[in-house]
């Protein structure tokens, strides 16, 4: 039986189209270490490893270990871009102010 963690990681590889293969080097971990953690239980994910396999299906490692009731993928989602914002030089934050606004502009 797949846990929490297994059913999001396997959910989420799938959503961006990618094969245990594709994940794996994509994360600089191996087919076998992706598999597991879909499909043991317990999985042992080392920190190092998860936090790169959540920065490649873009999320937080809080919400692929928080249980089904915790934090959703959009709120997920959306904390991985603020800390990728986050890093941005004021240049790049300043443009990315000005498309939101535009694009919230066209749903008034």
């Amino acid at each position: 039986m797949a846990t929490t963690l297994g059913t999001k990681l396997k959910q989420l590889r799938e959503s961006k189209g990618h094969t245990l293969e594709q994940l794996a080097d994509l994360a600089d971990s191996s087919k076998s270490y992706i598999w597991e953690l879909e499909n043991k239980n317990p999985p042992r994910p080392s920190a190092e490893k998860l936090s790169k396999i959540a920065k490649v299906l873009g999320v937080t490692i809080d919400y692929l270990l928080g249980d089904d009731d915790g934090i959703a993928m959009e709120s997920a989602q959306d904390a991985h871009f603020y800390r990728n914002y986050q890093k941005m030089d004021e240049k790049t934050k300043e443009k990315l102010r000005t498309m939101a606004k535009l694009l919230d502009n066209e749903n008034d």
